[in-house]
């Protein structure tokens, strides 16, 4: 416990003010841990980190981690491609290199890249589109993850009897998951009376409840991929937490579904 919570605070003091500088010292640092956070995912599958089916992915990953808006007015000037053609070009790549190695990378791996690539790409790509939104949004997200996991954790401790997913992770329950929604719900009000929104309490409070439950699923995914690769954690990068996809993996969830309902414009 005492290592987490030194490597918890030691990540606070580096990844805040960084949050907050926003611009390009930001934006590289996420291209820096959303890599990490792939390579993870490429070392659980077994796939050499340094390999050219590695870098594909990676480049893969960077494509679809790129601005939006550079991206549109290059469509517009006829000068780049669009990030599904960009997909669909790896996908040509990939499945013909499972040919020119002879199968030593398979279709199976293939598809695991790709998804990989689709999956933290997107999900760090609207983490630098929610803080060019402002602070408001991408604090209001990181709140409801924090309050959404200590709530599970205490409730959990406290009520927890009922397995939540056993299968999957055996020490999550439903009690800590309903206590999770719980306190980021009044984590939510408390914000939205500090610090207000662009929207009314009462949306608030109903997209707290979703992206709550959302981030838990979110958490509940990448604990199937370490439980289907039989691994104890993504990493080993922050000493008692584990990889980076093990401490992000809820928030590149829930900052996709909320640009999708345009709680994020």
């Amino acid at each position: 416990m005492k290592q987490r919570t030194i490597t918890a605070i030691v990540a606070a003091l580096i990844f805040i003010p960084i949050v907050m500088l926003g611009g390009w010292p930001f934006k590289i640092f996420v291209y820096l841990i959303a890599s990490i956070a792939l390579l993870e995912l490429v070392r659980m599958k077994k796939i050499a980190r340094y390999s050219v089916a590695a870098g594909l992915g990676l480049i893969l990953m960077w494509a679809l981690m790129f601005p939006y808006e550079v991206l549109d007015a290059s469509i517009t000037s006829g000068d780049l491609i669009t990030k599904s053609e960009i997909t669909l070009l790896a996908v040509l790549i990939l499945l013909s290199y499972t040919v020119l190695v002879k199968n030593r990378f398979t279709f199976d791996d293939a598809g695991f890249l790709l998804l990989s690539a689709i999956y933290i790409g997107m999900g760090f790509n609207y983490l630098m589109e929610t803080r060019a939104e402002g602070l408001e949004y991408i604090f209001f997200a990181l709140f409801i993850v924090w309050a959404t996991d200590t709530g599970a954790y205490l409730f959990g401790r406290a009520l927890g009897k009922r397995k939540l997913w056993p299968q999957i992770s055996p020490k999550k329950t439903i009690e800590g998951s309903v206590g999770g929604v719980i306190l980021a719900c009044v984590v939510a009000f408390i914000f939205q009376m500090v610090h207000p929104l662009d929207h009314s309490l009462i949306i608030v409070l109903l997209v707290t409840v979703l992206v709550s439950i959302a981030g838990q699923i979110g958490d509940l995914v990448e604990s199937a991929f370490k439980r289907h690769y039989a691994v104890k954690d993504s990493g080993k990068i922050l000493p008692g937490h584990g990889g980076v996809l093990d401490r992000f993996d809820s928030l590149i969830f829930i900052l996709p579904i909320l640009h999708l309902i345009n709680f994020i414009a």
